[in-house]
């Protein structure tokens, strides 16, 4: 069994499967470098080709890069960030820009990036119109193959590509327990050929047998990823109606022979507009299910049995990204704004 893959841009495939680098950047336990890259190989020997990090990542360009040392030319898809600081965005210019772009590339051992992904924090600091316009310049330089966004709301990625610019992939939070896209990204994404890429189908580990029929976790949380989908998880209802959540799915693995998470990850896959899942991992011990969800189809008794589900379930309000844009909040609140000097 390997991974399907999917066409993002003319002459461009990824595999519908993803690996993420986040759990590698050091906030989710100490990183064996020999232990990573043995690991990396064999998402790749699995079809999971494709490989997500991002400037802000610390560590995780580079070792990528010297995995990519290692491979054929080609043979791995690399998607990378731009990310600029929030006390840069006032004043940012097409030099700072370009600065971020070359410490990636130097990173990743690459001339041209596959996928670069640009984020702003805030709309209401600097112009991210003419932030794009000079990434825009840098592919065109040869320095990027695709322009891809992250977390940009509904309104201002329509506003780009009204505004003529190639944008190709939009990488925002999707899964069982997030369906914010679903109400008006997803669509305009669709029918205007961005594909969605998605992390957070396995909600940090959430989404996995781990935590059925387990009791509400105390704090402090052990690493970021579950302070993060905790908060999402009291917004679809809290505690008891996640564990229903988690009771339901595993009976529908259970009838297919998969696990939990590789149901998470088969449900977002089948979502319109979805091109693919970020898994994020910190090594391959959930390789198989994860897998198994990218080849899994549900039955139609099992969509049926999450639409109904899930048509009782709270969807956390807003936009895409809209909770965690309000840094007083408490989803903004736990982000961290000044990765890029330090990344």
């Amino acid at each position: 069994m390997t991974v399907p893959r999917v066409t993002v841009a003319p002459g461009y495939s990824v595999s519908r499967v993803v690996k993420g680098g986040w759990q590698l950047a050091g906030g989710h336990g100490t990183v064996d470098r020999a232990r990573a890259l043995a690991d990396m190989a064999a998402f790749v020997d699995a079809g999971v080709t494709s490989f997500d990090c991002a400037d802000i990542y610390t560590g995780v360009e580079s070792l990528i890069g010297d995995f990519l040392a290692t491979r054929s030319a080609g043979e791995v898809q690399v998607h990378t960030k731009c990310v600029p600081d929030l006390d840069r965005l006032a004043t940012l210019g097409p030099d700072e820009i370009e600065r971020i772009v070359a410490r990636s590339r130097e990173r990743l051992g690459v001339e041209t990036i596959d996928l670069v992904q640009f984020h702003w924090w805030d709309y209401a600091h600097g112009d991210w119109m003419a932030a794009l316009e000079h990434l825009a310049a840098l592919r065109a330089r040869g320095w990027v193959r695709h322009l891809g966004i992250t977390n940009f709301d509904t309104h201002s990625l329509a506003r780009m590509l009204d505004a003529g610019h190639r944008v190709v992939s939009h990488q925002v939070q999707y899964s069982l327990l997030d369906r914010r896209p679903a109400a008006t990204m997803a669509p305009l994404a669709a029918s205007r050929g961005v594909g969605l890429l998605c992390y957070g189908a396995l909600a940090g580990g959430f989404l996995g047998e781990r935590w059925f029929g387990q009791p509400e976790p105390s704090e402090p949380l052990e690493n970021r990823s579950l302070v993060k989908y905790r908060l999402i998880i009291e917004e679809i209802g809290g505690w008891s109606r996640f564990q229903a959540l988690l009771a339901l799915v595993r009976e529908i693995g259970r009838a297919h022979g998969v696990g939990i998470g590789a149901v998470a990850v088969a449900w977002v896959l089948a979502q319109p507009g979805v091109s693919a899942v970020i898994a994020g991992a910190r090594d391959r011990s959930h390789l198989a299910d994860t897998v198994a969800g990218a080849n899994l189809q549900l039955s139609d008794a099992a969509r049926r049995a999450l639409d109904a589900f899930l048509a009782e379930t709270p969807v956390p309000p807003g936009d895409v990204y809209e909770l965690e844009r309000d840094r007083d909040g408490r989803h903004g609140r736990i982000m961290r704004y000044g990765l890029n000097a330090t990344g």
